[in-house]
């Protein structure tokens, strides 16, 4: 969670397209250049151990566009794909 965090804040797509589990990767990603990613807070984990296939992460991310400041409060589930943790899906929560 927190390496695709730093990819989003550093505009890497390339890194978030390789860490989306490969049933529900898109073809391409594009990233929005007016916002910036600025702080990264887990609220809550579910599963995501050493012998588990399977996790969920609940989140807020911090970021500003412009003027203006936001969170972005979701929880991720994530699956093991060839050994590796990878991004299943989100679901937004009220912030």
């Amino acid at each position: 969670m927190r390496s695709r965090f730093s990819a989003f804040a550093v505009a890497d797509p390339a890194y978030l397209l390789r860490t989306w589990h490969s049933s529900r990767r898109p073809q391409r990603l594009s990233l929005d250049a007016q916002v910036t990613w600025t702080r990264l807070e887990i609220v809550d984990v579910a599963g995501g151990g050493l012998f588990d296939t399977a996790g969920v992460v609940e989140f807020r991310a911090h970021y500003r566009s412009g003027t203006a400041q936001g969170v972005l409060h979701e929880q991720s589930t994530f699956r093991r794909e060839d050994g590796q943790w990878r991004y299943l899906d989100g679901t937004q929560q009220d912030a």
